[in-house]
This record gives C-alpha cells, sequence and structure tokens, in this order.
C-alpha cells in the first residue's frame, strides 16, 4: 500500500487539478480570432488537406482499436477479436458509400431519415456541400464521416468478445447501422434532424457514437450471457503491450475525430483539438491515481483506460469549451467510468473490455457537461449553462435519454430476431478451444 505523505500528495495534487475547473468557470476566456470564411462554394485547399488527413486520421483508430480489444482478451481468441475490427472496415465502408450516407445525410424526410436520393454517392462529387463543409469537397465529406461509421458498431464488438460468432457479428453490425446508427446520425448532425433542429450539441460524437456504441455494448452482453468461464476464472489481458499501442493509435487519431468535426482548419480545430489532448492526459491521470490508492501500484490497463475515458467524454463538448474545462470533464468522466467498471464486476456484468463503462458512461458525462461548459468564446454556436444559457442542459438530457431508449430498444429487437434465426454465440467447447481457432481456422500466435 502507499505510505500516508505520499497518499496524502497524491489526493491533494489530485482535488487541485480537478478544482481548476470550478476555476476556469470564473475566469473570462478571450474569443478566438474568427478564420477568414471563403465565399460558399469555394474550394479551399487547406481545409480540405485538413480534412483529408483527418480522414485518415480517424480511419487508423480501427486498427488501433483492433490492437486494444486483441490484447485485452485471452490469447486464443486475439485473431478473433482483432478480425472483427478489420472485418468492420470492409463492410462498413461498402455499406456507407451504397446507403449509409444517404440515409444519414440524404435529403430530409420529416427530421427522421435522409432520402434515397444519394444512393451508391450519386451526385457526391467534388463540389462542396454548402449545409455541411461549404469549403471542402463533398466527397470529402463523405469519407470523413464513413470513419465515424466504420468504427461506431466496431466498438460493440468489445462488450461481446470471446462469445459471439463472426457471421453473428457480421450481420449484427450491418442491421445496427441501417436501422440505428444512420438514423441517429441524421437526427443530430443533418440539416432538418429533430435533435439538430432543438439545438443539439454533439461536436464530434457523444451520442452519435460513444453513448450509441455503450448502450448497444451493454444490451448486447445481457442478451448473450456471461462468458463460460466468467466469473469464475480471472480473466485478465493477455498482452498488455499491444494494449498500449493500441490506445497510443486511438489517442492520436481522436485527434482527427474531434478537431476535423469542425470542417475547417481554423480556430476552432485548434481548439477542439487542446481540449481533446488535456481531456486524455487528465482522464489518464486520475485512473492511473484511482488503481494506485486501490491497488498499491499504478496500472497500464488503468492508465490507458482513463485515456480512452477521457477522449470519449470530451468528444462532444470538445469545440465548445476551455482547455480548463476539458481537465474538468476529463477528470470527472475518469473516475466515474472507474468506478463504474468496479461496480459492474461485482454485479456480474460481463461486458467483456468495458465498452459502456468507459463509452457510454464517459460518452453521457461528456454530453451533459457540454450544456453547462459551452462557451461561445470558443464556438459561437455552443453556449451552455455557465455562459448563461441554463436551456441547453435541458436538451442536453433530452438527446442523451432519446439515445439510451431509441438505442436500447432497437438493439434488443435486432438481436432477438437474428436469435430466432439461429445462435449468436458459440458453443461452450467452442469458447474452450478459441475463436481464432473455431471461427476463422488460423492462430494468433504460432510457438
Amino acid at each position: 500500500m502507499l505510505n500516508r505523505p505520499l497518499s496524502r500528495r497524491l489526493a491533494a495534487a489530485s482535488i487541485l487539478t480537478l478544482s481548476l475547473g470550478a476555476v476556469a468557470l470564473a475566469q473570462e476566456i478571450k474569443p478566438l480570432a474568427p478564420s477568414a470564411a471563403p465565399a460558399v462554394g469555394a474550394i479551399n485547399s487547406g481545409d480540405t488537406a485538413w480534412m483529408l488527413g483527418c480522414t485518415g486520421l480517424v480511419l487508423l483508430m480501427t486498427p488501433g482499436l483492433a490492437c486494444f480489444y486483441g490484447g485485452l482478451v485471452r490469447r486464443k481468441n486475439v485473431l478473433g477479436t482483432m478480425m472483427q475490427s478489420m472485418a468492420a472496415m470492409a463492410l462498413l465502408s461498402v455499406m456507407w458509400v451504397a446507403i449509409g450516407y444517404a440515409l444519414s445525410f440524404g435529403k430530409d424526410c420529416h427530421g427522421l431519415v435522409g432520402g434515397l436520393e444519394a444512393l451508391f454517392l450519386r451526385g457526391v462529387g467534388g463540389t462542396p456541400h454548402p449545409l455541411y463543409a461549404s469549403t471542402t469537397p463533398q466527397l470529402a465529406f463523405m469519407a470523413y464521416q464513413g470513419m465515424f461509421a466504420v468504427i461506431t458498431p466496431a466498438l460493440i464488438g468489445g462488450a461481446v468478445a470471446e462469445r459471439m460468432k463472426f457471421s453473428a457479428y457480421f450481420w449484427f453490425i450491418a442491421l445496427w447501422s441501417l436501422l440505428v446508427y444512420y438514423p441517429l446520425v441524421h437526427w443530430v448532425w443533418a440539416d432538418g434532424g429533430w435533435l439538430a433542429k432543438m439545438g443539439l450539441l454533439d461536436f464530434a460524437g457523444g451520442m452519435v457514437v460513444h453513448v450509441s456504441c455503450g448502450v448497444a455494448a451493454l444490451v448486447a452482453c445481457l442478451v448473450m450471457g456471461r462468458r463460460r468461464d466468467f466469473p469464475r476464472e480471472q480473466i485478465i489481458p493477455h498482452n498488455l503491450p499491444l494494449v498500449l499501442i493500441g490506445g497510443g493509435l486511438l489517442w492520436f487519431g481522436w485527434f482527427g475525430f474531434n478537431a476535423g468535426s469542425a470542417y475547417k482548419a481554423d480556430g476552432i480545430a485548434a481548439s477542439a483539438l487542446v481540449a481533446t489532448n488535456t481531456s486524455a492526459a487528465m482522464g489518464a491521470l486520475v485512473w492511473m491515481i484511482h488503481d494506485w490508492f486501490r491497488f498499491g501500484k499504478p496500472t497500464a490497463l488503468g492508465m490507458v483506460s482513463g485515456a480512452v475515458a477521457g477522449l470519449g467524454s470530451i468528444t462532444p463538448a470538445s469545440g465548445f469549451v476551455t482547455p480548463v474545462s476539458a481537465l474538468l470533464i476529463g477528470g470527472v468522466a475518469s473516475l466515474a467510468c472507474a468506478t463504474f467498471v468496479n461496480w459492474r464486476t461485482r454485479r456480474g456484468i460481463d461486458d467483456s473490455l468495458d465498452t459502456f463503462g468507459v463509452h457510454g458512461v464517459g460518452g453521457t458525462i461528456g454530453s451533459l457537461l457540454a450544456g453547462v461548459l459551452a462557451v461561445r468564446s470558443i464556438n459561437p454556436a455552443g453556449r451552455g449553462l455557465i455562459d448563461g444559457n441554463p436551456h441547453q442542459l435541458w436538451v442536453q438530457s433530452i438527446g442523451v435519454a432519446t439515445t439510451f431508449v431509441y438505442v436500447g430498444i432497437l438493439t434488443f429487437v435486432i438481436l432477438k430476431v437474428m436469435q430466432g434465426f439461429g445462435s449468436l454465440r458459440l458453443k461452450s467447447e467452442e469458447e474452450a478451444i478459441g475463436m481464432d481457432q473455431t471461427e476463422h481456422g488460423e492462430e494468433g500466435y504460432s510457438f
């Protein structure tokens, strides 16, 4: 255990850093200098280069997720787990081009879903889309949003790791994208979406990505049931260096995830990037210190888990809050996520890789705090409670509640219908052998 003087110093440091968030509420933040605004319809080469680079960064996050999840499972399941993320890149990229972009950002139909005019990207070319990204080609905007459509369903795989059949996973992410993700994108981000018209703040996907995948993950792990060895045996990550590599790639790619959501290389993008790194760093420190107190030693798993919690929680608020507010969001979310993960373990809930515990809880906290900490000095489009708009917190609460209900019900229905056509999970003896051999006829490691 830690000696008392060191424990007190660590506790004091943690409390002092978190308290900076309260100080920030009383500070007057200087507005960011507005960037030069090109005429609508004019391609800006700097903005285009920025968006193409951010698209690559967000794409990199899915292989990063494969490494992160692959290291967290047992050795016999590493290849099968990584295969899920890589297969999602292939399947969901094709679906996005074929129908996903049209349903998400097509011509609005009663605020609920996009029309089918843009099926197979018909009419989507090198000219700007004035409603979404007015200084870059619409193809660049489409490709960038497609990377979000890939990683969101892939995240759900962490909740059912080591026990879901590959065929079931393949069909599940396809149906979930079609029935859940694409409509939700339209509600929150598309012109005419009913939540967008309410003034919901979700800069880069707090509700669209993190709350949605977290809720779906919780429903999926409850519907499928526990792994055969859980909680009877201690199930630990087989390769923590691989987890750290994956976590590092996620952190790196998250700059494109959040800062790219400004759709321009401007001051808001810079602010979002700083907020992203600040929240991730604070999240990593808080979870590491939490484990230091709990286990007497700082753990690598705790540190990287805290970083992901900080990244997920800042996502909805990244383009609206100050750096000091980002410290507060990352610290609060990391501590809340760590507390929930400990609780669900004691309760015997087998969310294998804590998708809900990190993304669901973190995304919910960040989405609500966006309604408190958003300030017009950072982004004229966002004004929260501390900037004189208490109504924004109510709007954020409606968005979170709607996401929980819609995603939870639809995910449950999809899984139950699939169960009617066949088993979702491996047989007990197949679980014992491992996914690598039973599902793919290969091995992650050959000695």
